[in-house]
């Protein structure tokens, strides 16, 4: 096998990519990941369900805000392969806790452990660009994308049926995660060491573009060149003075300022944000949701066929949005309220059934419909935007996410605060999302209503519109 990967290194963009595919599948093909909160309340852990709810599952959002914001700029500073070896050890140190210690406390180690996974997931995304060309962006993307979708897709199958057909125990299924998990973590040495990085290894450009007279699109964000931003080639030879490394902070800074600044970029990520946090909540305790309505220990259950199928329907949905024509400028806001609503009245609907295979159907929903959204969003975000500046707002975008959801744990979970049931979770989280729905669904309609007022008034006859006010042609996205 490595005479063949050899054989690819000339082929620059085919090795790595390669590699990274390897890595991004075994990394995900983890047939006991559905069946978590199963385990961890079984006679292998012998967890109370409060204890996973209030006690356990919140150290992974608590550790992940606290790691992601260092890991993401450590992981440019480093140039991504130590971090994505880091990670594969974080997978190996995980499962091992999670197979063979015991009690509440070294299960409140191995969140932090996958908090740290979780955090450097940043490095598997942004490596492959430090090592091909531009030319081949578009096809890595999707190759480094549809793997780690299609690992988890056949690691989630694999699990359901073999839990379902040949009875294993959720035991050996950790134990089958920890080897595929152990293969990421070898074939990551194999990677490339990048020569560049996105923020304090690139090349030379040119620095101190004014943004403000850059030229803008019909939406009013500018179109940012790939050099915005850029650190000028003399810090680039500074790497041995510490004031690079502040120099291209107080950079990010600036570009983030500039970034935001612009009304389309601000709501989308705003949505993103909220919406994420959301998401990220309803994943991480659906499964003590499923335990409540139908106890594992009574009944099979299928978490793992749910889980391939809603990912797969959310990556069909993702897939298919590509080939919608719609002025997403106009409609996007209405999108994201319209489908904001379907997830709280998913969410609610999961929160009052007794009926399992409904609550699966409202899980299927929801994912599906996120992930169409996060689509949306990303494309909308990441259209007028630079490579660098993107991967900016990508980080901060979960930070602020990740910030967001640690305060709902804090309120709504932790044994601390008000440390509520599984139902009244979400419960919450239902009247969570039909906040977002309504912000953007009044957001949109005010959009609407104001663009149409604006074509009607330049509409008017040519002696009603000439007494001196400026045209109102072009404005209007410009304005909203």
């Amino acid at each position: 096998m490595m005479d063949c990967l050899k054989k690819l290194q000339p082929q620059n963009w085919i090795y790595p990519t390669v590699i990274l595919c390897i890595y991004g599948f075994f990394s995900m093909l983890r047939p006991s990941e559905p069946f978590l909160a199963p385990y961890l309340t079984g006679p292998d852990k012998n967890l109370t369900i409060d204890e996973v709810t209030n006690k356990v599952f919140p150290v992974w959002t608590y550790s992940y805000l606290v790691i992601l914001f260092p890991v993401f700029l450590l992981t440019d500073y480093f140039r991504y392969k130590p971090v994505i070896i880091l990670q594969g050890l974080s997978y190996i140190i995980s499962w091992l806790l999670l197979l063979f210690a015991q009690g509440v406390p070294a299960m409140q180690i191995l969140e932090f452990f996958y908090g740290m996974v979780t955090a450097t997931d940043v490095a598997y995304y942004a490596y492959i660009y430090s090592v091909v060309s531009s030319d081949h962006y578009q096809r890595v993307t999707s190759y480094c994308r549809s793997i780690t979708l299609v690992g988890f897709t056949v690691g989630s199958v694999l699990g359901q049926l073999l839990v379902s057909f040949a009875g294993i125990s959720y035991f050996y299924l950790n134990a089958i995660s920890l080897s595929s998990v152990a293969v990421a973590f070898i074939s990551s040495f194999f990677l490339p060491m990048p020569k560049r990085s996105m923020f304090f290894h690139r090349k030379a450009a040119k620095a101190g573009t004014d943004v403000s007279a850059l030229p803008s699109n019909n939406n009013g964000t500018p179109n940012y060149p790939d050099n915005v931003g850029k650190v000028p080639e003399s810090s680039l030879d500074q790497n041995e003075d510490g004031k690079h490394f502040f120099k291209v902070l107080l950079q990010l800074c600036k570009d983030l300022k500039e970034c935001y600044s612009t009304k389309q970029l601000l709501y989308w990520s705003l949505w993103w944000a909220l919406a994420t946090a959301g998401y990220n909540q309803v994943v991480n305790y659906v499964q003590v949701l499923w335990d409540h309505i139908e106890p594992s220990q009574n009944s099979t259950v299928y978490n793992g066929g749910v889980e391939a199928v809603s990912t797969f329907v959310g990556a069909v949905a993702s897939f298919a949005v590509g080939y919608v024509k719609i002025n997403w400028d106009l409609a996007g806001e209405l999108a994201l309220g319209i489908f904001s609503a379907l997830d709280a009245g998913a969410l609610i609907l999961m929160d009052f059934t007794r009926n399992i295979w409904v609550c699966y159907a409202g899980y299927l929903i929801f994912k599906a419909s996120y992930m169409l959204l996060i689509t949306i969003a990303t494309f909308q975000i990441a259209v007028n935007l630079s490579m660098e500046r993107y991967a900016l707002m990508f980080g901060v975008n979960t930070f602020v996410a990740l910030a967001l959801q640690t305060i709902l744990t804090v309120i709504v979970v932790d044994s601390k605060g008000l440390n509520l049931g599984i139902i009244p979770q979400f419960l919450i989280y239902g009247c969570y999302f039909a906040v977002i729905a309504g912000i953007f669904l009044i957001r949109s309609i005010y959009t609407i209503i104001s663009i149409k007022l604006k074509k009607e008034s330049h509409n008017l006859p040519q002696d009603q519109s000439s007494d001196g006010e400026p045209s109102v042609r072009g404005t209007a996205y410009n304005q909203y």
